[in-house]
């Protein structure tokens, strides 16, 4: 499939869109869609291991303008109902969820959501709880990597040590997320004091929250607070949970994880005033989740729970495991239709099964 994605991407799936072909080769029963906010105007992207997940307003709208004349979006309302009563959804039915809770979500993905007419479901950490600033600690973590002098480093705080080579940005990366895993065993106050160690220790200011609200990369980084939650609850978007700090759950100590779990509901809860029903795994791959992590979601008193791979129309929705379309900023239209009507998954299952059957 990886020797085929580029003929598909560009050329199979926008020649299969155009006359609708996608849509009548798609499967039954639900697609989730995930978003991770939209790029603010007059940010420039730093990365695309960064900033890949956000897309441009205008892609956005393009996107939504599509699943509305081809496909039935529904209400986040509708999947708790489906939760509760085993109501059947409509035929191409699909869900928008968007994950995080960046600033961005408020001020730059939203007015297109109301001018298309659509309802998503936005799941936040507890962050957006509080009436304090906050940003993504592993976001902070990849630009304290980025802005570090090239060379072998070494840095420790907390009970986390961390060594590398800090040269070509592969490596960067590398190291990034392995210290993601590492810093995913540790609390949050661990965390943050490892954090201003490694500032420190590699020579890096702190850009992450310099600069007023409205400012590009405030909008880019910062998270929601409570007081604009309550602004996309107010105008009819429901709010999910996304953990207390996303933390990469396989990794950290299951008292950790499930506390990470439930209190997020919680607090989320006391801030929004209403029941908080849905959750979603930080990051979301099969190398972030384990059968006890799972579990735990239903422990927690969630209804519904998803995942941030494999979906797409015609997949099993399994209701702590619900699969979701990861959208990024490399997908053209063609190949984002191709995933929600479940062919490019239907294709890349094919094409695992011939290759087991050929070994």
């Amino acid at each position: 499939m990886r020797i085929v994605s580029p003929l598909l991407k560009h050329v199979v799936y926008p020649s299969l869109a155009k006359p609708g072909l996608l849509r009548r080769a798609a499967g039954r029963g639900l697609a989730v869609v995930t978003y991770h906010g939209v790029l603010p105007e007059g940010y420039e992207p730093v990365d695309p291991a960064l900033d890949g997940n956000l897309i441009t307003a205008e892609m956005l709208r393009r996107q939504l303008r599509l699943l509305k004349a081809r496909y039935h979006v529904i209400a986040p309302d509708d999947l708790l109902l489906w939760c509760r009563s085993g109501r059947e959804f409509p035929p191409l039915s699909v869900l928008l969820t968007c994950d995080d809770g960046l600033r961005n979500n408020l001020t730059d993905m939203l007015p297109v959501l109301q001018a298309e007419e659509v309802r998503c479901l936005f799941l936040v950490t507890g962050a957006s709880a509080a009436d304090e600033p906050a940003s993504l600690w592993y976001e902070e973590l990849f630009l304290i990597l980025l802005a570090a002098r090239s060379g072998h480093f070494e840095t420790s705080d907390a009970g986390v040590e961390v060594n590398g080579e800090l040269s070509r940005l592969e490596g960067r990366r590398a190291v990034w997320w392995n210290t993601v895993k590492l810093l995913s065993q540790v609390d949050a106050e661990r965390r943050r004091a490892f954090l201003f160690a490694a500032r420190i220790q590699l020579g890096v200011s702190d850009g992450m929250n310099s600069g007023g609200d409205d400012l590009p990369r405030q909008r880019r980084f910062r998270l929601l607070r409570r007081e604009e939650l309550l602004q996309l609850d107010a105008v009819g978007m429901t709010i999910g949970a996304h953990t207390l700090t996303h933390p990469m759950l396989s990794q950290s100590p299951p008292e950790l994880a499930l506390r990470e779990i439930a209190e997020s509901r919680s607090r989320l809860e006391v801030a929004l005033g209403k029941p908080v029903w849905a959750f979603a795994y930080p990051f979301g791959g099969s190398d972030s989740i384990t059968p006890q992590v799972l579990a735990m979601a239903q422990q927690a008193g969630y209804e519904a729970a998803f995942l941030n791979i494999a979906g797409g129309l015609g997949t099993d929705i399994p209701r702590f495991a619900i699969p979701r379309v990861h959208v990024t900023a490399a997908m053209n239209l063609g190949e984002f239709e191709a995933h929600v009507a479940g062919v490019h998954g239907s294709l890349r299952r094919w094409a695992k099964r011939d290759l087991r059957a050929a070994v």
